[in-house]
């Protein structure tokens, strides 16, 4: 039976929804947050690599997997055309760093505030390979408000979905994402998703997938 002309066709989102998964941490559209945390909670990319562009971070956080790494070659190559020096400050990120990384906020900050800045253990985008953290070639206001004036995070903010990537955590969305705005954390969607999103003014992947808000852990 074909449909009318009345006939509402669906939205882009939905129509996209069908091609990648949601909840397989091998997926491009994985959605890990405080209410939908990794399954397995110690997953590990089998593909990671390190991707051939200015890196300040060492170790693991040096690696992503190997489609973000293609992407953000790709990305960071255009914005050096473009004068801007990006680096990549923090990438991936295993469980057990994890672990390291939330107690230490907790026992500076308390639970309650911690939990506003750092994921726990099993619900952050760094474990999956599909995200990570830029800086500035300057070194200037990394991990900091003011971060979001710098040319990298310009760059990116204007030009990201070009190479698949939307900012995750935007400004004054925190009751969705449950994080404050991070202008340094891109996360990869495809450039088919990402770009949709700018064109729609969809800020994050919550209302974008049709997912319920996080903004605190269950």
């Amino acid at each position: 039976m074909g449909s009318s002309p009345e006939a509402p066709s669906p939205s882009p989102s939905a129509t996209l929804a069908r091609q990648f998964s949601l909840d397989d941490p091998t997926s491009q559209w994985v959605i890990v947050n405080k209410h939908r945390p990794l399954k397995p909670a110690d997953y590990v990319p089998a593909d990671l690599v390190r991707p051939a562009v200015a890196i300040s971070a060492a170790g693991e956080a040096a690696l992503l997997n190997s489609t973000t790494a293609a992407a953000a070659e790709a990305m960071f190559a255009a914005a050096g055309r473009d004068g801007v020096a990006m680096v990549l400050a923090s990438g991936y990120r295993s469980y057990t760093t994890q672990v390291t990384t939330y107690n230490g906020y907790v026992a500076a900050r308390g639970q309650a505030d911690a939990d506003t800045a750092s994921a726990r253990p099993g619900h952050s985008e760094h474990q999956t390979g599909w995200a990570f953290d830029i800086g500035d070639g300057g070194g200037a206001c990394s991990f900091q408000p003011c971060f979001a004036d710098q040319p990298a995070a310009t760059w990116a903010k204007a030009n990201a979905n070009r190479f698949g990537f939307v900012v995750r955590y935007p400004w004054m969305l925190h009751p969705i994402t449950g994080y404050y705005y991070e202008p340094w954390h891109l996360r990869y969607v495809g450039v088919e998703a990402a770009t949709d999103m700018l064109n729609r003014g969809i800020g994050t992947l919550e209302e974008y997938f049709g997912l319920e808000a996080a903004p605190g852990y269950p």
